[in-house]
């Protein structure tokens, strides 16, 4: 079983920046992705940005040029970087990562963090 810890989010004026942190309690060497998702009020939750095993990454069209998903080793650790915040960002942030398992890949998600860009 795997638990994962966010952190970082917040109250930010729109054009500020925000990093989120998700920790794993497990190497994250064994998951071959790592991600996170968004959910804003009465929208369905949507990818906001991945980072699979080859550190190759995916990001939505809306994020792309302002958010940044990172990951540290030693540490357990991923990452979002969010710069240039704006108002539609808005939302609960969740780590994600995949686990393969002998017999199917496992999913685990974290609690959740508000985001919210507002003046």
């Amino acid at each position: 079983q795997v638990q994962l810890v966010e952190s970082g989010g917040g109250l930010v004026q729109p054009g500020g920046s925000l990093r989120l942190s998700c920790a794993a309690s497990g190497s994250i060497f064994s998951f071959i992705q790592m991600g996170w998702y968004r959910q804003a009020p009465g929208k369905q939750r949507e990818l906001v940005a991945v980072i699979r095993r080859g550190d190759s990454t995916n990001y939505a069209d809306s994020v792309k040029g302002r958010f940044t998903i990172s990951r540290d080793n030693g540490k357990n650790t991923f990452y979002l970087q969010m710069n240039s915040l704006k108002p539609e960002d808005t939302a609960v942030y969740y780590c994600n990562v995949d686990q393969r398992d002998p017999l199917a890949i496992l999913s685990y998600w974290g609690q959740g963090t508000q985001v919210t860009v507002s003046s």
